[in-house]
């Protein structure tokens, strides 16, 4: 006699519960003072993008189409005039000059001994840290403080600098009231203020590089400048694009130890671009071309804003 167990079969329904619609657990509504909280925290960079970004780029704007001395809505309606002035203008042509030399000056010097300072303070030394703090320092002074030291140091009467050349035995010289001199003079302050931050961006490039790399090159007999040309260099050339376009909008935009130091002159022979954009506003009241001058500084320098985010790009991607 078997014992015979039978099971029930077990019936499934599916659930016939509506759809919630993407409401929360509880079934409520979100509350409607949650979606404000965001607005909330952008709310004041927005208002501070607005008053002194935005509607200073508007109003250079409008004033770049008129003939003003002074404010927006004080003149008279020019079109492209002002655009059109600049063709006919020699300081202009005097402006860009200085600008490309100025440029040509600092951004390759600066760079080549930011480099160098960077090769010799990667390697174990002592006091490697107080040398990285010492050349680092005057990229955090202001410019102004610089430009008034500087012009201390290089005066011509009783200057640092021609004290020390006499006491050689040597000539004075005017380092700031020749036009030759005013310029190279600029050209040494500004790359002795920059040459700390293009250290420390190839002091961050070289610390990535793997010693993997350059201890099997050693082990084959490589020298340190084989190991340099054909490891590290490759290496550091998305850095070296980035850097290069950071200190080109670095050289467009100097001003304020142009300004202190020289003040564009002796006569205009110092007077880089965005010098003459202060001069046209300031002391020639052209408001309106002035406008337009510093339009045309903001293109050139969106260009190699551009230029820079693809750098960006392009080094993100190696890695």
């Amino acid at each position: 006699m078997s014992l015979r167990t039978e099971t029930a079969p077990v019936r499934t329904t599916a659930s016939t519960a509506p759809p919630t619609g993407g409401l929360p657990a509880g079934g409520g509504a979100r509350p409607r003072r949650g979606r404000f909280v965001p607005y909330v925290f952008i709310g004041p960079a927005a208002l501070l993008f607005l008053g002194f970004s935005l509607v200073p780029i508007v109003t250079a704007i409008a004033l770049s189409f008129q003939d003003s001395s002074t404010s927006l809505g004080d003149g008279t309606w020019v079109g492209g005039e002002n655009f059109v002035d600049m063709g006919s203008d020699p300081l202009i042509v005097t402006a860009l000059r200085n600008t490309l030399v100025f440029t040509l000056g600092t951004v390759p010097t600066s760079m080549a001994i930011g480099l160098a300072l960077a090769v010799a303070l990667n390697r174990p030394l002592p006091g490697r840290s107080v040398f990285r703090a010492l050349f680092f320092v005057p990229m955090v002074a202001a410019g102004v403080v610089v430009g008034v030291i500087m012009s201390w140091i290089f005066n011509g009467d009783y200057g640092v600098v021609n004290n020390l050349l006499e006491a050689l035995g040597l000539g004075r010289v005017p380092w700031l009231t020749a036009p030759g001199w005013a310029m190279a003079t600029l050209v040494v302050v500004v790359v002795w203020t920059r040459i700390g931050f293009c250290m420390v961006i190839y002091l961050g490039a070289l610390q990535s590089v793997p010693a993997e790399l350059k201890e099997a090159a050693a082990i084959d007999g490589a020298s340190r400048w084989v190991r340099f040309r054909t490891i590290t260099w490759p290496l550091l050339r998305p850095t070296t694009s980035i850097l290069l376009i950071l200190n080109v909008v670095f050289s467009l935009q100097a001003f304020d130890v142009i300004y202190v130091m020289t003040g564009g002159g002796p006569g205009f022979s110092t007077t880089v671009l965005i010098q003459y954009v202060f001069r046209s506003a300031f002391i020639d009241a052209r408001m309106g071309y002035a406008a337009a001058l510093g339009l045309v500084l903001v293109a050139i320098l969106l260009v190699f804003t551009l230029l820079r985010q693809r750098a960006n790009r392009k080094a993100e991607e190696m890695l």
